[in-house]
């Protein structure tokens, strides 16, 4: 399902949207322009490169940490109460770091520990801030919504670095501490206003330990999944390398000033921009596994240029090329997510995602910084470099997914029986049988169908599953398996979507009974009371007793 060019700015008719895009992008000036001023005031206060690069891991370590949290939450509560919430907590700490800074009071660990906060905020408000996407637009302009969320990102990253090292250099980072923190308030305010009506379910909400589980094991039984995550851990892991250590370069090699770190991080941020407007035409270029291919060789020849260049103008085209490549890569990743999952899930697989490539960056921001300090800045982008190369390679094992056009859509097929017997929602567990009969010359496609429908039943929340062939009876097969309670097994069976149907009815034409396969719903009771009980004196001795 690929994306045409014209499709780019059909998103922005829809009015929240239009409002909360235009929004984000004053918000995420403000956070360009703080990460200038707290980037540059390290330099400023510490002589030590690790410490400079653990500016950008204290971001992003919190949404490493937090990320399958926070997704659990974007599924399991009111998005936009957990985008308010989060967008609050940031202000209240962006206004204390400013507070902090214009008393003089900031040290290298008080700094760092403020980012962190900061990027707590944004571990818990970015899935629900995905996820929500779906919810202002339809499924259709969900790969344009998602481009432009880019755009937008990227304008404010082309834009925010050069203002961030503007005000730095008149102001101090005490100022851009400030403007970040007035930055909050038009996005708090479209935020507050958004009408939003979240599905109503007649389930109660999953526990949290539950939620996190399902979502685990929804990703770990996506194999689709799974293959983005690799691949965003391998992208993160190396691509960080450039803003790492960009101020140091900024600093050291080009022997400039905050404008000069600024003007740098804005050509990273314009060629973002082109490459998120060229997104739609490459992807009807070019396949999704070879966008990112190319993604990374690009990368790693601007990082090479880096390494090697004492010159602000080449490191600039380098750094133009890069941004293009980094949004590329980063918005495919995001858009296959979305596209592969479904909406009572995706909260949690874009966090896992996000754990992925958020934890590769902040493993290298340390790891480039390290190797910055201990060796060179040279020998630094050179092994990243190394690294983004392995990212071509593992494509030839983990090739990125196509975006099928799958109907994630609920099945609502699921009618939940009358039990006979007094059962509550906690209820179990639940034993689930159902009967096929299948002819002798079906049975090589009948176990291709149940490979498929194990995945689909464990990936949905099934435990124990299990297939079994009757001895008497050949043509008789048994699908079993368990859910923990009377309410897991309904919220199993109303995950099913509507590309899951596909399975299911070919199983059903291939049965020769009459009608349905039968499905019987037991609930397990003990034979003998539990082991303590048996044993225990009084229990015995009344028994010897009588």
């Amino acid at each position: 399902m690929a994306s045409t060019p014209t499709s780019l700015f059909a998103p922005l008719s829809h009015n929240t949207f239009r409002n909360v895009w235009a929004a984000a992008i004053a918000s995420n000036l403000g956070s360009m322009v703080q990460n200038v001023g707290a980037a540059w005031m390290m330099t400023s206060i510490s002589s030590s490169e690790s410490m400079v690069a653990l500016v950008q891991a204290s971001n992003t370590l919190p949404v490493m940490i937090l990320a399958l949290i926070a997704g659990a939450i974007a599924d399991g509560f009111n998005r936009r109460k957990v985008i308010l919430g989060a967008q609050c907590f940031m202000f209240v700490v962006s206004v204390l770091l400013a507070l902090a800074a214009f008393a003089g009071l900031i040290t290298p660990w008080l700094l760092l520990g403020f980012t962190f906060l900061i990027g707590c905020g944004n571990a818990l408000n970015n899935p629900s801030w995905q996820a929500s996407v779906g919810d202002m637009v339809p499924r259709s302009d969900l790969p344009g919504a998602v481009t432009l969320n880019s755009v937008g990102f990227n304008i404010t990253r082309s834009l925010g670095p050069a203002v961030g090292g503007t005000i730095v250099a008149i102001g101090g980072a005490a100022a851009a501490f400030t403007v970040n923190a007035f930055s909050y308030l038009g996005l708090l305010t479209v935020i507050y206003r958004w009408d939003f009506h979240p599905p109503e379910s007649t389930l109660p909400r999953e526990k949290m330990t539950t939620a996190i589980g399902a979502g685990l094991r929804y990703v770990v039984m996506s194999p689709n999944i799974l293959k983005v995550l690799l691949r965003g851990f391998i992208f993160g892991l190396s691509s960080v390398s450039v803003l790492a250590l960009l101020p140091l370069v900024a600093r050291d090699v080009i022997a400039g000033g905050p404008l000069t770190f600024g003007l740098m991080l804005g050509a990273f941020g314009i060629g973002a921009i082109g490459g998120a407007f060229s997104n739609a035409r490459i992807r009807d270029m070019l396949s999704n596994e070879w966008i990112v291919r190319v993604a990374f060789l690009i990368f790693a020849g601007s990082a090479t240029t880096i390494a090697f260049s004492t010159s602000m103008l080449l490191d600039c085209i380098a750094l133009f090329f890069a941004g293009a490549c980094w949004v590329l890569a980063l918005s495919l990743f995001n858009t296959v997510v979305q596209l592969t999952t479904p909406r009572w899930v995706v909260g949690r697989a874009l966090s896992l995602y996000q754990t992925a490539s958020f934890g590769g960056m902040a493993g290298g921001s340390w790891l480039w910084g390290q190797v910055a300090q201990n060796h060179s800045i040279t020998i630094a982008f050179v092994s990243a470099a190394g690294v983004m190369l392995i990212g071509v390679l593992a494509g030839l094992i983990f090739r990125m997914p196509a975006l099928e056009s799958l109907n994630l859509d609920p099945l609502n097929r699921f009618q939940a029986p009358e039990p006979q017997l007094d059962v509550l929602a906690r209820s179990g567990p639940i034993v689930v049988e159902t009967r096929f009969i299948i002819d002798g010359e079906d049975t090589e496609e009948f176990l291709k169908l149940m490979i498929e429908r194990r995945r689909i039943r464990k990936r949905d929340g099934a435990r124990k599953w299990a297939l079994m062939r009757d001895i008497a009876e050949p043509d008789v097969w048994i699908e079993t398996y368990h859910a923990p309670t009377w309410v897991d097994y309904v919220r199993h069976n109303q995950r099913r979507t509507q590309a899951d149907a596909e399975n299911f009815d070919r199983l059903r034409a291939l049965h020769r009974g009459k009608g349905h396969p039968e499905t019987h719903r037991m609930i397990e009771r003990q034979a003998i009371p539990p082991r303590d009980d048996v044993f225990n004196r009084p229990y015995y001795m009344h028994h010897q007793h009588h």
